[in-house]
């Protein structure tokens, strides 16, 4: 991702709509799947609003942050403290033991590497067994805009897509939706209508009027969810998934190559 993106990133993430939603499905899934104390990566922490999001959920979690980009983990480690470790790594070539993290999250990380697959296996690869991997990315490849050129997308995802991904690596219990549902009009229209040769990412500060009319419809998407619905639209897949206990992991696996998935 260009650099005057992430110090775009560092600006608006805290405040902007998407962001608030996106760190609210994260905490979500970890408060349900992970004890109090636990150790959590942020694989692609960008500039720490995530970690910082998330302490505010639970302040006993111990969060450790690694990105691809100096610049990005220069910013969150002023951000996020001397508590959380931040380190400049890929997520395909993770600088940590195996097992060592009780939870993984992987927000808008994987669609931006050219080989998902080495880097699926490289997150199970430090979870602990039973560990849970909470893994966001773009949706649908003909949503393909300006934004993704400036992200440095390289590909977006359909659920099947991203649920297949994290079977082949190994997980199960898996569970997926879409999201960003109700904002995905709008979105296509600036995306593919409304664009202008002037246009970077859609990360930026926006007027009052559209900022609380996404917070609004990503709050009522969150309140179905939380009702046990799901969403099969939206510009966005988020996807959840649970690391085999020992001993169950190589069955899986097996499972999963006699079935093709």
């Amino acid at each position: 991702m260009d650099q005057r993106e992430y110090l775009k990133l560092a600006e608006t993430e805290d405040d902007m709509w998407y962001f608030r939603s996106l760190h609210r499905h994260v905490l979500r899934e970890l408060k349900a799947a992970t004890p109090r104390g636990a150790a959590v990566l942020d694989a692609g922490c960008g500039t720490g609003g995530l970690i910082l999001s998330l302490a505010k959920g639970d302040a006993s979690w111990q969060f450790t942050g690694i990105d691809f980009m100096p610049l990005a983990c220069e910013l969150a480690r002023k951000r996020c403290g001397p508590k959380t470790e931040v380190k400049v790594a890929s997520v395909t070539a993770l600088p940590f033991g195996d097992a060592v993290f009780d939870a993984v999250v992987s927000a808008d990380v994987i669609c931006q590497v050219p080989d998902p697959e080495v880097a699926v296996a490289e997150l199970y690869r430090v979870l602990k067994p039973g560990g849970v991997l909470v893994v966001n990315v773009p949706a649908y490849q003909w949503m393909w805009s300006y934004h993704d050129v400036t992200c440095q997308t390289h590909h977006r995802y359909t659920r099947n897509e991203l649920v297949a991904l994290l079977k082949r690596g190994g997980g199960k219990e898996l569970k997926a939706t879409h999201w960003n549902a109700l904002m995905f009009p709008a979105i296509w229209a600036k995306r593919k209508v409304f664009r202008s040769d002037r246009d970077t990412s859609d990360v930026k500060p926006y007027p009052r009027l559209v900022e609380w009319t996404g917070r609004a419809l990503t709050h009522l998407e969150h309140t179905w969810l939380n009702l046990g619905g799901s969403w099969a639209w939206g510009t966005s897949v988020f996807a959840v998934a649970r690391k085999p206990a020992n001993g169950a992991e190589q069955t899986l696996r097996n499972e999963s190559a006699t079935s093709g998935v």
